[in-house]
């Protein structure tokens, strides 16, 4: 998809109802973010949406007001999305995402941008990713579709890091197809590169048993959980 086209998921159709200025104006934000970074200029951003600067003045105050409507709109996709596929474990919302392609890749592309900018604003968007990831992994659990964790939180924070940190790797080595806007391609080469190996991983596990975790447990001076004859995790703690 390129820079200039319209993303437009079928949930969000259905909260904004017609495409209102509003709209109009975040989702050419969050397409012009995700190209070129958040330096561009009210008149860019303008230009991208056909409607004039001074009415994103009205809409949102100033250009910071835009990007903060985006951080919300961006980060609720993700998190109905997430929480629609771990939350529950049925395939099908999951392989259905594949054929979204083009509504997703900008809202990841725009999530690597804020953390590629750094500071406190990207460390606060973080911060909203793991606590959101915390909650639809907590909901899987309570489901039975995903292993308890001793550490919930450091959990989600680790997986958060690895999937930004995957886009943030792979935007140094394909810069080109940022270049043209081609957050689709760019996607899906990342999703065929590692959908298989990171299924495998989370599914079947890379360590025949435990043993490094316990070491490692003891060595901090916390005692290692135990598991049951089901394998399941028992709490440390009371």
């Amino acid at each position: 998809m390129r820079s200039n086209e319209r993303f437009r998921g079928p949930r969000a159709a259905a909260r904004d109802g017609d495409l209102t200025a509003a709209a109009r104006i975040r989702d050419a934000a969050i397409l012009r973010f995700s190209r070129d970074g958040f330096g561009v200029s009210i008149r860019a951003l303008a230009e991208d949406a056909q409607i004039s600067g001074g009415l994103i003045l009205y809409h949102f105050g100033t250009k910071e007001g835009l990007r903060r409507a985006c951080d919300e709109w961006v980060l609720r996709e993700i998190r109905e999305s997430k929480r629609a596929v771990l939350g529950t474990g049925e395939t099908g919302p999951w392989l259905a995402q594949f054929g979204q392609v083009d509504h997703f890749a900008p809202l990841a592309m725009y999530v690597a941008r804020t953390l590629q900018a750094g500071g406190e604003a990207a460390a606060a968007f973080f911060d909203h990713l793991v606590d959101d990831a915390a909650g639809y992994l907590e909901e899987g659990v309570r489901n039975g579709v995903i292993t308890p964790s001793r550490d919930p939180y450091a959990r989600a924070r680790f997986l958060t890091g690895m999937s930004v940190g995957t886009v943030l790797l792979e935007m140094s080595l394909r810069p080109q197809m940022l270049r043209d806007g081609d957050f689709t391609g760019f996607f899906q080469a990342i999703a065929e590169a590692t959908t298989g190996p990171g299924l495998e991983l989370y599914t079947q596990g890379l360590l025949t048993d435990r043993q490094m975790l316990d070491d490692y447990l003891m060595y901090v001076t916390d005692p290692p959980a135990r598991a049951d004859d089901g394998g399941d995790i028992a709490a440390s703690h009371p």
